[in-house]
């Protein structure tokens, strides 16, 4: 037995090291919570199946929170970001940026893909029964789903998850108006920024329930899962989430390091596990917007960066879904025996991945869109319809967080695009203006 002398002569490194382990387990305690609670829902799933989703409220409980929360976080976060950019000039750099990254970034996931299916052959031999789809949805012209897309014909349709692009518009619009008016618009603006202060808040309280709501659903997911993966459409699991998780830890290393350098790579991981965890256990880039900006908050994108990225790519940006779009026309092609490896197949398929990952991805039925898209541009019958459907159930979950955390590399990328290679040194521009708001504030009360 070790004596009191022994125990109080501990090395310094032994205490610097117990000190540091314990700094890491403050620091990371409550994504450690989250992921275990993931993790418990993921065996409870496998080991109960279907008898799982007993425990599916628990977690719609969660879901519908943050769904009831997203709506206002995203207004009050996008308007007051625009209303706080010292010029029109700022937000017309910061859309261009995002739209250049987006569309940079879905190609390589989409080249990655195709890679990927080239090198394995893990479509050969596929063989899938097919049957006519009974309801094909009337999705109109794309006219009209455009203009569905950015517009909508009633104030209270705003207040809906369902437009969420119809609602961005709307916020972009009222910052600018906000901005425009100059003093005339400031105390409005200081609302602007307390609404988002204060549903950032909203969000850290929910997020107290997360390790139980996410686990609860995570559970009830994997029990429903589990009786999709029969047949051939294991091939789709067994090739699309190796892919997705290289994808993940690959790709998005590469682009924080491009970001930040290795301290941005440090901030990016220590950051992206809530958003991660609950894009994952909700199927839902909307549900993880929330997550998304505290953990952008964290890493320290600029505000108005991070408030007008976010929201939009939880919306017109999906790397997971250019990964599947890719997956499901080699997948077609493959079970009706024809030949994807080709330099104009390839090039139609990269175009559509694009079109379904940052266009119809953003408009009301856009996944339905997109897949039709596939099957009339190649030329496959309706029965084909039904299986890059299950196809896209079966992998969604991690399409949907590659989706989530890829907003916010891209909103790291765009950071050092506008701002330089030193954009996490020291306060934005955004909280600048805020500081300054106070201090005037401030200057006029003692005058008082």
């Amino acid at each position: 037995m070790p004596s009191p002398a022994d125990s109080g002569t501990r090395s310094p490194a032994a205490d610097r090291s117990g000190s540091r382990f314990g700094r890491i387990l403050r620091n990371y305690r409550f994504p450690l919570f989250i992921l275990t609670g993931v993790a418990i829902g993921a065996i409870v799933g496998l080991v109960f199946g279907e008898r799982a989703t007993v425990v599916k409220p628990f977690g719609t409980v969660f879901i519908n929170l943050m769904f009831t929360l997203v709506v206002p976080l995203v207004f009050f976060s996008i308007s007051s970001a625009v209303a706080g950019m010292s010029s029109a000039k700022r937000l017309g750099r910061i859309l261009g940026g995002t739209l250049g990254v987006f569309a940079v970034t879905g190609i390589i996931a989409s080249v990655v893909m195709i890679s990927a299916l080239w090198v394995t052959k893990a479509t050969d031999g596929v063989q899938v029964e097919m049957s006519q789809p009974e309801d094909v949805e009337d999705v109109g012209s794309i006219g009209d789903q455009l203009v569905q897309t950015v517009t909508v014909d009633d104030f209270s349709k705003i207040l809906s998850a369902e437009h969420m692009l119809a609602l961005i518009v709307f916020a972009v619009i009222v910052g600018i108006s906000t901005s425009s008016i100059g003093d005339r618009g400031k105390p409005f603006a200081g609302f602007l920024s307390s609404g988002a202060e204060v549903f950032l808040k909203f969000t850290s309280i929910i997020m107290y329930y997360a390790p139980i709501g996410l686990g609860a659903y995570f559970a009830a997911l994997i029990g429903e899962l589990g009786a999709q993966l029969v047949g051939d459409y294991v091939r789709a699991f067994l090739v699309y989430y190796p892919v997705a998780i290289v994808y993940f830890v690959l790709a998005f290393t590469l682009y924080s390091f491009l970001a930040g350098g290795r301290h941005g790579i440090t901030k990016f991981w220590s950051n992206i596990i809530e958003p991660t965890a609950i894009s994952l256990g909700t199927s839902s880039s909307v549900a993880a917007i929330p997550a998304n900006l505290r953990a952008g908050e964290r890493i320290g994108v600029p505000r108005d960066i991070r408030e007008t990225i976010i929201p939009i790519g939880a919306t017109i940006h999906m790397e997971g879904s250019s990964l599947s779009a890719i997956l499901k026309i080699a997948f077609l092609f493959a079970v009706f025996e024809r030949d994807f490896f080709t330099p104009g197949n390839i090039l139609i398929g990269i175009a559509v991945a694009l079109l379904a990952g940052m266009v119809m991805a953003g408009i009301p039925s856009g996944g339905f869109i997109g897949e039709l898209m596939i099957i009339t541009l190649y030329g496959f019958p309706g029965a084909a319809l039904p299986i890059i459907q299950i196809i896209g159930t079966v992998i969604d979950p991690p399409a949907t967080t590659v989706n989530s955390v890829g907003d916010q590399a891209s909103s790291m990328l765009v950071a050092r695009i506008l701002d330089g290679k030193d954009w996490m040194d020291g306060p934005d521009e955004a909280e600048r203006n805020d500081e300054d708001s106070t201090q005037n504030q401030s200057v006029a009360g003692n005058d008082s």
